[in-house]
């Protein structure tokens, strides 16, 4: 009987990290306006900068191989197909398919690549978010941008709600809320 009740404690105590882990675990609402998007996010000063060299490769190659793995599905600290990605995974897996050294979690992103205004995103920048708790000042998800027209933006990541995997999202009011910010690693 102890037994079971550990057993159930720790199935809560997993799910519970689950849920709060890197992705939305709530329904997205309404589609949220590039220009009305502002990170009110302090970025944690004791993060390392980082730079990542994509060398040659061109963010349409880069995001059509993005955009190849959609459907694998969600895997909390999982960085490969067979397995499935959490969202830094994901973005580290595609980083490692073109031979270009990046890091591994989301918030090794917090300082790495050139900002950019979201304004200003283009297709194969990467897009900071806090993970589920919009009150946190620390990076916990994370994307690519696929496409920024018409004031509005899209982008491709490996979202845990619902055991989703990797799909493409547009910015709603749930991620507006989270946005930490763009960061760009391509050359113009």
């Amino acid at each position: 009987m102890q037994k079971t009740t550990i057993q159930i404690l720790i199935f809560i105590s997993l799910s519970a990290l689950f849920l709060s882990s890197c992705s939305h675990t709530r329904k997205m609402s309404g589609i949220a306006k590039n220009k009305d998007i502002e990170s009110h996010i302090k970025i944690r000063g004791h993060v390392a900068s980082v730079n990542i060299n994509p060398g040659k490769t061109t963010p349409e190659e880069f995001i059509e191989f993005a955009k190849s793995l959609k459907g694998i599905k969600y895997s909390f600290g999982g960085s490969s197909k067979e397995m499935g990605f959490d969202c830094s995974g994901f973005v580290w897996y595609v980083f490692n398919h073109f031979n270009i050294k990046a890091p591994r979690t989301s918030v090794e992103y917090t300082n790495a690549g050139l900002e950019v205004p979201i304004t200003e995103s283009k297709k194969g920048d990467i897009i900071l978010f806090t993970g589920s708790d919009s009150k946190s000042r620390t990076v916990g998800h994370m994307g690519f941008i696929t496409d920024n027209q018409n004031d509005k933006i899209t982008f491709i990541h490996s979202a845990s709600g619902g055991r989703r995997g990797i799909m493409e999202s547009q910015m709603s009011q749930y991620f507006a809320e989270r946005f930490v910010k763009v960061t760009r690693f391509f050359k113009p």
